[in-house]
C-alpha cells in the first residue's frame, strides 16, 4: 500500500511522538504539525479506515502497516538531512528540505544515496 504526502507526514509524526511520548493523542499531533485539531481528527479517522493506526481510548497507535510506512519516511528524513548538513547546509535547511524531497524520492535512488553516503563516512 502506497500512502499520501499528508498520510506519510502523519504517520511520521505519529511515531516521532512515540518516540518520546508512552500515548500520541490527536492534539498532540496537531500541535506537531501546527494543523487544527479538526483536521487532525479528520486524518485520523481516514487513517484508521485504512487500517494504518487504531485509535482506543483516544490513544493513537500505529498498525504495522502504518509503522512500516512511518519509519521509512523518518529514516530518509534522517539520512537525507545528515547527507545536507555535511554538504555544509544549515540544519534547520536540511531539515525543511529532507522533509520535501523525503516524499519525493524512488527507492531505488535513496538506497543508492544511502549506500554512498555510508561508504564514505
Amino acid at each position: 500500500m502506497r500512502a499520501t504526502e499528508s498520510e506519510e507526514n502523519y504517520l511520521e509524526a505519529i511515531l516521532m511522538i512515540k518516540l518520546k511520548k508512552d500515548q500520541v493523542k490527536a492534539v498532540d499531533i496537531a500541535r506537531k504539525l501546527d494543523f487544527s485539531k479538526p483536521s487532525v481528527s479528520y486524518a485520523m479517522k481516514n487513517l484508521s479506515e485504512k487500517g494504518l493506526i487504531t485509535i482506543e481510548d483516544n490513544n493513537i497507535d500505529l498498525t504495522e502497516d502504518g509503522l512500516r510506512i512511518a519509519e521509512e519516511i523518518y529514516e530518509r528524513h534522517q539520512v537525507i538531512a545528515k547527507i545536507l548538513m555535511s554538504l555544509g547546509v544549515d540544519e534547520e535547511t536540511a531539515y525543511e528540505d529532507s522533509c520535501e524531497i523525503e516524499h519525493r524520492i524512488s527507492q531505488e535512488s535513496f538506497d543508492k544515496i544511502k549506500e554512498h553516503f555510508q561508504k564514505k563516512n
